[in-house]
């Protein structure tokens, strides 16, 4: 069977031979994990305090940068055990985030995951981290979040079940 041609007459492996990907400029790529719990009406949220630049000292939801070759899933799920030592947590994709600006570092896509445990686990700062811990969601000021933080908590929240009576 003859092999496909495109349109300039290339097949699959001449056009990767050609392709140049230094012609497609990329993004970092991030993963920022947003974990819930409940007490009763009241939802809690696992929040970091960024121990350096950027955003020192603000706060921010677990995440960071994917090593090469790494799933981003693999990122969302080491970055949320370095910096809060939380592991073992079924993780969902809440959306992609990637708005010019965003990261005043540069292009930065980041791909946001979250939980909801039962249980709240024990939390300690590690990594990037200048401190762990929970805090009720209705107690969040927006402002005080990193980058565009305060965009995934809103989009996370609205996909809260239904909060169970005590």
């Amino acid at each position: 069977m003859e092999e496909l041609r495109d349109a300039r007459g290339l097949t699959e492996a001449e056009a990767i031979a050609r392709y140049r990907s230094k012609n497609y400029p990329k993004p970092a790529l991030t993963a920022d994990i947003v974990v819930f719990t409940r007490a009763c009406e009241k939802w809690q949220v696992l929040l970091i305090r960024r121990k350096g630049h950027l955003f020192l000292g603000k706060l921010a939801f677990p995440g960071g940068f994917a090593n090469e070759n790494e799933p981003i899933e693999q990122t969302a799920a080491r970055e949320l055990e370095e910096e809060t030592g939380v592991s073992g947590l079924a993780l969902r994709l809440v959306d992609v985030f990637s708005a010019p600006g965003r990261d005043p570092r540069g292009w930065t896509v980041s791909a946001a995951f979250m939980a909801v445990v039962d249980q709240k686990p024990a939390v300690h700062a590690g990594d990037d981290a200048a401190d762990a811990f929970w805090l009720d969601l209705d107690q969040i000021d927006a402002a005080q979040l990193a980058f565009d933080h305060a965009q995934i908590l809103k989009r996370a929240a609205e996909m809260l079940p239904d909060a169970a009576p005590c």
